[in-house]
């Protein structure tokens, strides 16, 4: 684990959790939200994860899917069951861009779905749109919208595949 910080920029600092077993995603991902002006808290396994969640109390948590031990499933299971955590906001970051897959994310109770790779900037607008109050509810309203065109292609992949 490691914590990366910059000089807050105009007092809107806060404060994001990666989950990420992969050490390239980690570095790019914390590079751009510092620039940003963010402070990045980091585990490279779901278990650490939970535990620095409960501890750092983060303002958006950057989960991958798939990972040693704990999966990112299992992650968001727990820290949707845990008072503690289950208001913070859960963003996947994931290669797995499975139609079926992202639907059972957003099923399971994430705030979005990213696929990587992802350019940075691109990244950390998505960031800002989830950290701000005021777009946060315009950025729920874009997610269900999507999880409903998920399920649809789901549905359709599922019958196709029946005939």
């Amino acid at each position: 684990m490691w914590r990366l910080t910059k000089e807050v920029r105009d007092g809107v600092q806060k404060k994001i959790l990666v989950i990420d077993d992969e050490p390239m995603v980690v570095k790019m991902v914390g590079d751009v939200l510092i620039s940003r002006g963010h402070d990045v808290i980091t585990a490279s396994e779901g278990y650490d994860g939970l535990l620095k969640a409960i501890s750092e109390q983060p303002d958006l948590i950057l989960l991958d899917v798939v990972m040693p031990g704990l999966d990112g499933h299992d992650v968001l299971k727990r820290l949707k069951k845990d008072e503690r955590t289950r208001e913070i906001p859960v963003v996947y970051l994931s290669a797995v861009g499975d139609f079926s897959e992202q639907l059972h994310a957003m099923e399971d109770g994430s705030t979005d779905y990213i696929t990587k790779p992802i350019k940075p900037s691109e990244l950390a607008d998505k960031v800002e749109n989830y950290l701000d109050p005021a777009r946060r509810a315009v950025t729920a309203r874009t997610a269900h919208m999507k999880a409903g065109k998920l399920r649809t292609i789901v549905d359709i992949m599922h019958r196709e595949h029946k005939d």
